[in-house]
């Protein structure tokens, strides 16, 4: 009996490690064929697709659920997620685990492509996201979304692009669209303040701006900015987990509002491991998203609300002399 559970074990390690090393290699395909194994569909569909460009990486795909009666509950809010890969790698494709992890929780999901590489160094990654954004906003409402609830959330170089999306008015700002558009800013694990460039992916990507400084999130921090959530794990090696903090800093400095949340527990890839199934048993990160974007909603929902003001007369006593 215990050889047996000996081998067991071994069995199981073996079988771990290697899975790993399959995710390190080709993470994102990797989760999305290990989460439809395991996690089944959750009813989620792919129920469109779209060409924003020339380039096959100027993409987008769009879930939702569709079992009936969750598909005719009315407008939902959109999640709009951005894949992550040093700007040079990375395809929606592979994504389809994230929107079965998210969908199920309320969301339309929306993921984003831009190109990559030589073909999408600054600022053309920006540039592919707005069109993303704007396509969503113009068009997400015949697919049960709600255009006036877009939130839009990236993933390492993703979180990049949706922070300076949410923070720098002119990228969706050349699409017909105001900041003001954008319910709110979910970064995870993204890199904010990284000049002078010191890492190849960034050396490729940004080496041929201008202006160096205006390319960093961290220098359009503003008071009116959309709400940021900024996720990282503290044991992140990819992205130094100061840079999370770094932009609450300044986001706050200039009077608008950020959140972080450090995972004491995480690397760079394991809030994103946690949308995918089996790993998405622990719900934790899951609900950091679900919190921020309820607290986002309710709190514009209360802001839009009429003041109430008293119009009771009041009896004013006469002189008498």
């Amino acid at each position: 009996m215990g050889w047996a559970l000996l081998i067991v074990v071994l069995v199981v390690g073996t079988a771990a490690l290697a899975l790993q090393y399959s995710i390190g290699r080709n993470g994102p395909k990797v989760l999305d064929t290990v989460d439809g194994l395991v996690g089944g569909s959750r009813d989620v569909a792919l129920v469109h697709t779209e060409s924003l460009g020339e380039h096959s990486k100027q993409k987008l795909s769009v879930y939702r659920v569709e079992n009936g009666s969750e598909a005719s509950t009315g407008q939902k809010p959109v999640l709009l997620f951005v894949h992550g890969g040093g700007w040079r790698s990375g395809d929606i494709d592979d994504y389809g685990f994230f929107a079965r992890g998210l969908a199920p929780e309320g969301y339309v999901i929306v993921l984003v492509g831009y190109r990559l590489g030589p073909d999408g160094t600054f600022p053309r990654m920006l540039e592919d996201t707005a069109k993303g954004v704007a396509w969503t906003k113009n068009n997400i409402a015949q697919y049960g979304g709600d255009p006036n609830a877009i939130f839009i959330a990236g993933h390492s170089a993703g979180a990049y692009n949706v922070a300076m999306l949410g923070l720098d008015r002119q990228w969706v700002g050349r699409e017909g669209l105001d900041t003001s558009d954008i319910a709110g800013v979910i970064g995870i694990s993204g890199p904010y303040d990284f000049y002078p460039f010191d890492s190849e992916s960034t050396k490729l990507a940004f080496g041929g701006a201008e202006d160096g400084p205006s390319t960093q999130p961290v220098n359009f921090a503003r008071a009116d900015a959309p709400p940021l959530l900024l996720i990282q794990g503290e044991k992140d090696t990819v992205v130094s987990p100061r840079h999370a903090p770094s932009l609450k800093n300044v986001v706050e400095k200039a009077g608008g509002k950020a959140e972080t949340v450090m995972f004491a527990d995480m690397d760079h890839n394991a809030p994103i491991l946690a949308t995918a199934s089996p790993w998405r048993r622990d719900r934790t990160f899951i609900e950091t998203i679900a919190a921020f974007t309820a607290k986002v909603l309710q709190s514009r929902e209360t802001a839009s609300e009429p003041e109430v003001t008293d119009n009771t007369s009041v009896p004013v006593q006469a002189e008498t002399g």
